[in-house]
């Protein structure tokens, strides 16, 4: 791709979040998703592959549902209070429309369908935006609008999403669409306690986007898309596979690993606000979800590939990409649990 398409394009994707994050309009913040979204599909398409071209399709038409979900719901709400304010939902049917389209936008289950037929066809850099940065403006608006939402069904669509992630990657052996099931049973975590303690659900957030970008930079680094491929990785990057393991195990929310610290803050304050039953479902659940990541930490670690790859061996020759992005991110998935103590004080 041209790369002053490709700035414009960046750029304009940056301009579309930044736009939602900035208003309090409903119309502003629907023109910073569209934006959004139409800045994202030429990066999505531009490798002219028929799953490219269909996983584009897909997006395109879920995303434009989910914009016209929220643009019919903010004329209704607009209509009925005469404000287009986004902190003056009172109309229940006007929200509940505002958070199934925000949810349809962001993949949560039961409207998580796209998520992981998108993504298997997309590469892996733009599978990397598509689950970090595309995530950032909806949650903005999910933020800003929660409190005027049923909690009911918040909590309903965090303990769906989380089970429907762990349930649905257990039988994946595309790492791509492992990756997407993950981001569910991840944005479910986030959602079951916006309504309680919305800072804990931002540095859920936070703690998402590093792990999830150490995990697809080192799927880029090691050309990886199934876990066949990931088998042999050892003998190319001993050191690489090491890390890989532990960072997913830290999505998988192992202490003492940085995962751990958004899944034992939010029991926690689930346990203060009286739901044991709730914790208990999201504990059992992330069991799902950890199952999976140490399937992956098995194939590359334990086992010894039978194929033989008739292919040039990747291993003599040097990569050019950059390393620094990986690093950092890695290292963030790793290190961040001993302080805790001091993101709660900021985030308090």
């Amino acid at each position: 791709m041209n790369p002053y398409v490709l700035a414009v394009l960046l750029s304009s994707l940056g301009l579309g979040t930044t736009l939602t994050f900035a208003s309090s309009h409903w119309l502003l913040a629907w023109m910073g998703l569209e934006i959004n979204t139409l800045a994202i599909i030429p990066l999505m398409a531009q490798h002219h592959h028929p799953r490219a071209v269909e996983a584009t399709t897909k997006y395109f038409l879920t995303q434009a549902t989910a914009a016209a979900m929220i643009m019919f719901a903010s004329t209704t709400n607009a209509w009925i209070t005469g404000e287009w304010d986004m902190n003056n939902m009172s109309n229940p049917i006007a929200s509940t429309m505002i958070i199934t389209a925000l949810a349809l936008k962001i993949g949560l289950a039961p409207m998580h369908f796209w998520m992981p037929e998108v993504l298997q066809g997309l590469d892996l850099l733009t599978g990397l935006i598509l689950s970090t940065w595309q995530k950032l403006a909806p949650f903005a608006l999910i933020i800003q609008t929660a409190q005027a939402v049923d909690p009911v069904l918040l909590t309903a669509l965090g303990i769906m999403s989380t089970l429907v992630g762990g349930w649905g990657g257990l039988n994946q052996t595309q790492l791509r669409k492992i990756l997407a099931y993950s981001s569910i049973a991840h944005m479910g975590w986030m959602i079951i306690i916006l309504q309680y303690a919305p800072q804990l659900t931002l540095l859920a957030l936070g703690t998402y986007i590093f792990m999830t970008s150490a995990a697809f930079l080192t799927l880029k680094t090691s050309s990886a898309t199934k876990i066949n491929t990931l088998s042999m990785v050892w003998s190319k990057n001993p050191v690489l596979t090491t890390t890989t393991a532990l960072v997913l195990l830290s999505l998988g929310g192992l202490p003492p690993l940085t995962g751990f610290m958004p899944k034992w803050l939010i029991l926690q304050e689930l346990a203060k606000q009286n739901l044991p039953i709730t914790a208990t479902i999201m504990a059992l659940a992330a069991l799902l979800s950890l199952y999976f990541y140490l399937r992956l930490c098995y194939a590359m670690t334990l086992t010894i590939s039978p194929n033989t790859i008739n292919s040039i061996t990747p291993w003599r020759t040097q990569t050019t990409q950059s390393s620094l992005p990986l690093t950092l991110s890695t290292t963030i998935a790793l290190g961040l649990l001993p302080m805790t103590p001091a993101i709660l004080m900021l985030a308090t």
